[in-house]
């Protein structure tokens, strides 16, 4: 996974955190999250806010 696959990350992260609420989220907490996931391999320094934007709203989608 890379950055860019934010419903992929999104699908992963539910699975593996379904207890969270991933509005309540920290974009710090999120980054490090993804970047523990089985599969992701990308540069930690391509992240941005916009990326980890997209994620939380595509966890948000999966959770609902």
């Amino acid at each position: 996974m890379k950055w860019t696959d934010s419903r992929e990350i999104a699908i992963a992260l539910y699975d593996k955190f379904p207890e969270l609420d991933p509005k309540t989220i920290r974009f710090t907490d999120l980054m490090q999250w993804v970047l523990d996931l089985d599969g992701f391999d990308d540069d930690p320094a391509h992240c941005g806010e916009k990326i980890l934007e997209a994620i939380q709203l595509n966890w948000m989608d999966e959770a609902e």
